[in-house]
């Protein structure tokens, strides 16, 4: 798209600045509006004008897709040896909202050895159909064979959205099929909404550092992609009374195709921070004042068996390892019990840790924003509040094991 400004008709009132969402995209010069290098085209600004001296060339899609065509939600069921990685259940559980407000049927890719057994819990979460695609070269991830076949298999059944899950394999599989297909695809949504009359997803994430949550469109390529981060979306409990249709996909993959090869699979035994599958996490922000901060959050989260988080001011700051860190940029955690101790309560961090189902917030500052997601809000110093209630729950808990050294990852 590109702008453009009849002088002639112009009368220097200003109001398409008030209307661009982007500071010094549009300045003014000798009374007349005039747009600068900063524009991304977004189009707020023709509504704006008065005198419709703005006008937005849209152009024409070329390579649009024949959207009609396109039906059901799908949703990639990443598992390692059987074992299914909790997000797709997650997704597949939000993908059945999805479906229903669209009036179409889930979809769950299935692809590796000895998965078939699998299908019966996709079900369980909600899916309709159960694509399994199992042979002996889909044992481990490998971007090439995995890409393949699922190219093969959008491109024979066309379904119109698919979701992946935000992690390490999802985020490189999803981006390899979008490119192939020629659509678009938008990375780490922490919410996905239907537009019912356009018949649009639409993808929600984080952007500009976590100061907007944007909301993203792909209205004219298909299938419509996104990846979800994990713990943004609750998991529906599973219905094993639920039945669907297998759909067993013959791949032709060559195997001497592949240009990689999983020669050994060497298992990373050493100690590492738990937070995605912590129960209780206790997390320090900027108000600790210094590392040395992280000591009381330490014995506070060991107190409580849990694991020990961190704002990404602190992870900058170099007060503590990227592994503690949640938010946008980090980790995205759903405990039963999130203590946020000195945490403002940026969008950043707040992608990351607001689906918790118990936020209690510490915090001098009456107006921080974390206090309008917290349960429970202390309004005071961390250093007068948090040493209290290690006291109580240590009370409390006496005699009872509650000790995870490994959860809180002895960082100093």
């Amino acid at each position: 798209m590109t702008v453009k400004i009849d002088e002639k008709s112009c009368i220097g009132c200003k109001l398409c600045i008030a209307a661009c969402p982007f500071p010094g995209a549009i300045e003014m010069v000798n009374k007349i509006a005039v747009i600068t290098d900063k524009c991304t085209s977004c189009g707020a600004c023709e509504e704006s004008c008065p005198k419709n001296a703005i006008k937005v060339d849209r152009e024409v899609d070329s390579k649009a897709h024949h959207v009609e065509n396109y039906k059901g939600v799908w949703v990639f069921i990443e598992q390692r040896d059987g074992k299914v990685a909790n997000v797709s259940y997650e997704i597949l559980s939000e993908g059945r909202k999805l479906a229903d407000e669209l009036g179409t049927h889930v979809g769950a890719v299935i692809i590796g050895e000895n998965i078939n057994t699998l299908a019966k819990q996709a079900f369980a979460y909600g899916a309709d159909i159960a694509y399994v695609v199992e042979h002996e070269v889909f044992k481990h991830y490998r971007t090439d064979s995995y890409t393949d076949v699922m190219v093969d298999m959008i491109n024979t059944y066309k379904p119109e959205i698919v979701l992946f899950g935000a992690t390490n394999n999802g985020r490189d599989f999803a981006a390899r099929i979008a490119v192939r297909l020629n659509t678009g695809l938008t990375a780490d949504c922490t919410a996905l909404t239907i537009d019912k009359t356009e018949r649009l997803l639409e993808q929600t994430r984080p952007a500009f550092g976590g100061n907007i949550m944007a909301t993203i469109l792909c209205p004219t390529r298909r299938p419509q992609m996104a990846t979800v981060r994990p713990n943004v979306m609750k998991m529906a409990e599973p219905d094993y009374s639920r039945k669907g249709t297998v759909i067993e996909v013959q791949s032709n993959i060559n195997p001497d195709d592949i240009r990689t090869k999983v020669i050994k699979i060497i298992e990373d035994t050493s100690k590492t921070v738990n937070l995605v599958d912590a129960d209780i996490i206790v997390s320090g922000g900027r108000g600790l004042g210094g590392p040395e901060g992280f000591t009381l959050i330490e014995e506070l989260a060991l107190t409580l068996g849990g694991a020990m988080g961190a704002s990404r001011a602190t992870v900058d700051a170099g007060w503590i390892p990227h592994s503690h860190q949640v938010g946008q940029t980090g980790k995205t955690v759903a405990p039963k019990l999130y203590i946020a101790c000195g945490i403002s309560g940026a969008i950043q961090h707040l992608a990351g840790m607001q689906t918790s189902d118990t936020i209690i917030a510490i915090n001098k500052d009456p107006e921080a924003s974390i206090f309008n997601v917290a349960t429970y809000g202390i309004v005071g110093d961390l250093y007068e509040v948090v040493p209290v209630l290690i006291d109580e729950f240590k009370k409390a808990l006496k005699g009872k094991e509650v000790s995870n050294e490994v959860a809180c990852g002895k960082f100093a």
